[in-house]
């Protein structure tokens, strides 16, 4: 879990390793708003190979979006190390949308500068992406027809 916040006004708050912490916290948190405030106005954000995004206001819809149809987000962080501005993370990401889960790997870069994200880019195998995917369908569909039988079963029981 990315728990770490940094504290504005502090030598912490534009420690590159404290704010990429404090923006996948905020995104954990599905506040899209603080999460907002820690990048620049010329924020670029890009899942590879996907095109990028560019700009604040287009990293803010992909965000609102990612919120929009989410119920849970989580980033565990395996690894993470700072050389000057640049930070890499190594992470598993959780995605979660009603029942439905997919958990994978991903590969971080962030550039940050003035205590702002400048660059956001991950890097992660979509067709392990793909595959947690399918697994969270399946796993929520189970747990849907399961319900689905228990109330069967509870109305027929009832007759």
């Amino acid at each position: 879990m990315a728990d770490a916040q940094a504290v504005p006004g502090t030598d912490e708050a534009s420690d590159p390793k404290s704010v990429v912490r404090a923006f996948l916290a905020a995104l954990e948190r599905l506040d899209v708003d603080a999460a907002l405030r820690l990048v620049s106005d010329d924020v670029v954000y890009q899942n590879v190979p996907l095109p990028a995004a560019r700009g604040r206001a287009a990293v803010a819809r992909q965000l609102w979006g990612m919120v929009r149809y989410s119920t849970g987000f989580e980033a565990r962080t395996h690894h993470i190390a700072a050389d000057g501005p640049i930070v890499l993370t190594e992470r598993t990401d959780v995605l979660r949308a009603g029942a439905w889960e997919a958990e994978f790997w991903v590969c971080g870069t962030f550039e940050v500068r003035d205590g702002q994200v400048v660059l956001w880019r991950d890097y992660f195998d979509w067709a392990t992406f793909l595959a947690a995917s399918a697994r969270g369908a399946g796993k929520a569909l189970a747990a849907k027809a399961l319900t689905v039988a228990a109330r069967a079963r509870g109305k027929a029981g009832a007759s």
